[in-house]
């Protein structure tokens, strides 16, 4: 068995099993170990052990009698005349219950829930399950989940890739398996998979045009080291993109883009207070600043902590924009002019892709949704 291959683990045991009843090692007739043996011996869970079995009986490779055990079928006394074989593992196993692992880096009420949401309500439209493992963007623990997943025998997972440079080598080796695959929110520069995210070029540049109609010229663009992420550096793009637009030149020195406290592993108050602290001096720096463009819901906290320390208003001396925000409808949260993605169409179609690839269907590459823009209570006419 090779414990590198990114198989589910219970199609690596059906695949033994089925070798060992082949080559007589298990005679016609002869008991094989039962699922609590199965899984003892590959350091797996009952789930997974009972779907090996599950797919050896589909094959008619055996007959599981309750109470005795699990025994090798004769073709004849055990399926009279018509003893063929179903055609594949994949397609024996399409009647039995679909799981889907699903491995994102964190979610909350800005950003998340709405993805997670959507795709509970297509598992429950499509009567699967979902199994949610949280990375919090640590690489490691992506893959790591990954393997966990594939240990249970999940028949196909959605990933939400942790942010940094080099995507998981797990990833890779699902690619090159041809398992059942789709990326959520980003795509992974050369890796052929099917992946959902937002038109995050078009949603940059559609809000920084906002900030332009307002009189807005000099925008800070704030956002954490892009990293060769590619939702950061298509909102970049954007962002370039509408300056380009309007005849507007970009000015670089405006942008602030080392903030580290909204990372993985990093939101503690010490880096909230030091980033806080940067931007504050950015603006004492920089006075000609009338609009602050956040990447991300988290930082345009830190940007309003900074301005409102300063003794400036919002939005009467700086606009703040910024990508995601909580509803607010309950009067909790502050009501920030912002992109709104489609989280919960996405999350839909990231349950939809994985079932038609189990069915051997062809799903588009790279889907981009479009996002909206929500006008809240942080922008108004540049009055500078």
């Amino acid at each position: 068995m090779n414990d590198t291959s990114s198989k589910p683990m219970y199609e690596k045991i059906f695949e033994a099993v089925k070798n060992q009843i082949l080559t007589k090692m298990y005679g016609i007739g002869e008991r094989i170990p039962s699922e609590k043996e199965l899984a003892e011996a590959y350091k797996v869970s009952r789930i997974t052990s009972k779907k090996a079995l599950e797919l050896l009986t589909n094959e008619r490779l055996i007959v599981r009698k309750p109470g005795r055990g699990s025994f090798v079928a004769d073709p004849v006394t055990d399926f009279g005349s018509d003893a063929a074989p179903s055609e594949s593992p994949a397609s024996s196993f399409a009647t039995e219950m679909t799981t889907i692992g699903l491995v994102i880096t964190d979610f909350g009420n800005s950003y998340g829930t709405g993805l997670i949401y959507g795709m509970e309500e297509a598992s429950r439209e499509h009567d699967c399950f979902l199994v949610l493992r949280r990375s919090f963007g640590v690489p490691a623990n992506e893959e790591q989940s990954i393997q966990k997943l594939l240990q249970l025998g999940v028949d196909g997972l959605i990933i939400f890739p942790a942010q940094g440079e080099y995507f998981n080598e797990e990833i890779l080796k699902l690619v090159i398996s041809r398992f059942p695959l789709v990326l959520i929110d980003r795509h992974l520069k050369g890796v052929s998979a099917a992946s959902i995210s937002s038109d995050n070029a078009a949603a940059a540049r559609k809000a920084t045009s906002y900030l332009f109609e307002l009189g807005h010229r000099h925008i800070s663009f704030l956002s954490p080291p892009p990293m060769d992420t590619t939702a950061v550096e298509e909102r970049i793009e954007g962002f370039i993109q509408a300056h380009a637009e309007h005849g507007i030149a970009v000015e670089r020195e405006l942008w602030v883009s080392d903030l580290t406290s909204t990372l993985p592993n990093s939101f503690s108050d010490e880096n909230i207070e030091r980033d806080i602290g940067r931007l504050m001096e950015h603006l004492k720096d920089h006075p000609g600043i009338t609009a602050l463009f956040a990447i991300e819901y988290n930082i345009a906290l830190l940007a309003k902590s900074a301005v409102e320390r300063l003794g400036l208003r919002i939005p009467q001396d700086i606009s703040i924009i910024c990508f995601d925000s909580p509803p607010t409808r309950l009067g909790g949260g502050y009501a920030f002019t912002h992109i709104r993605q489609n989280e919960e169409e996405m999350g839909r179609l990231a349950v939809g892709h994985v079932l038609q690839i189990l069915k051997g269907q062809s799903v588009p590459n790279k889907i981009m949704l479009e996002a909206d823009l929500i006008i809240g209570d942080s922008t108004d006419k540049a009055s500078k």
